[in-house]
């Protein structure tokens, strides 16, 4: 509903015909903007001098303030501190967010199939996201009270602080390190794999073969459901924690373990101690790993 810029406004007539647009402040006659660079569909850099307002005029702190419907492929490029509010990108705007430092997101809607890669200092909350590929490689993230849908989510991403999130996917946390999760629910296959730093609190996890050859999971009261979790870690720690559905597991880890209620079996654990209510079975096979992991079972079937 705002006036737009019409500097702000460039369609790519040779190649794709996309159009791109923007708002910016009003402008002060006399004063040069930076290069502002945009990029199109088909690859082609657009470049234009804008009319610049001076930092201390912007509020707060030169960020680009969205309240719009964004459907354009590559938006938001090497740029710093973008605010995205009440805003929706739609399944167009396939690569939005590469490459840019300082961003906060709330109360939007984010549908692209590659959003957020390679980004630094994000904050988002209160959020609606459908993303295959979100969140790659990027580094100090904090993601609050919101929803997400995704593959690989977060793949070699850093430093992240996750609360009241609800996850569908698979693949998903995989490589991360320093990672702190809260009041969760994860419904994901193949969860956590190679992952470092990790803290889990209070939270459902849902799907097989979770955390396998992780180093420094912890899991803190927590609900944990599938077959063959935690396997071929190293440094595992769970805190009263309850299970359904989890066979096979522990294989070849370093885990301390109290379990609360019944596991259904635990397979060769390397190294530790595994406390359990009850267990249904214990499974020894041959490795050519040492198995010195020790079970301790107040009620064994």
């Amino acid at each position: 509903n705002k006036k737009m810029c019409k500097h702000c406004y460039m369609v790519c007539h040779e190649k794709c015909r996309y159009e791109i647009m923007a708002h910016h402040p009003e402008q002060e006659e006399g004063n040069t903007l930076p290069i502002q660079t945009f990029y199109c569909a088909c690859g082609v850099i657009n470049k234009h001098m804008l009319t610049k307002i001076q930092a201390k005029d912007l509020v707060p702190c030169e960020m680009i303030k969205l309240d719009i419907i964004l459907q354009v492929d590559c938006f938001f490029c090497h740029d710093h501190n973008v605010l995205i509010k009440d805003s929706v990108m739609t399944p167009n705007c396939r690569a939005s967010l590469w490459y840019t430092n300082n961003v906060t997101i709330y109360d939007s809607s984010l549908n692209g199939i590659k959003a957020l890669r390679e980004c630094n200092n994000i904050e988002i909350s209160n959020c609606k996201i459908d993303s295959p590929e979100f969140g790659w490689k990027s580094h100090h993230i904090k993601c609050f009270n919101s929803d997400l849908i995704s593959e690989y989510a977060f793949l070699l991403a850093s430093d992240i602080e996750i609360k009241k999130l609800t996850f569908k996917g698979k693949y998903s946390f995989q490589y991360v390190e320093n990672m702190s999760v809260e009041d969760s629910k994860f419904d994901t296959k193949d969860a956590f794999w190679h992952s470092k730093n990790v803290t889990v609190k209070n939270s459902i996890i849902k799907g097989e073969y979770l955390g396998w050859y992780s180093d420094n999971l912890t899991l803190i009261n927590c609900h944990i459901e599938g077959t063959q979790p935690l396997c071929y870690c190293t440094n595992l720690k769970l805190i009263n924690c309850t299970t359904s559905g989890c066979d096979l597991a522990f294989e070849t880890s370093d885990v301390e373990a109290t379990i609360i209620g019944k596991i259904d079996s635990i397979k060769n654990p390397r190294s530790g101690n595994i406390y359990v209510d009850e267990l249904g079975e214990t499974v020894n096979e041959y490795t050519k790993y040492p198995v010195n992991g020790k079970v301790f079972v107040k009620h064994r079937q």
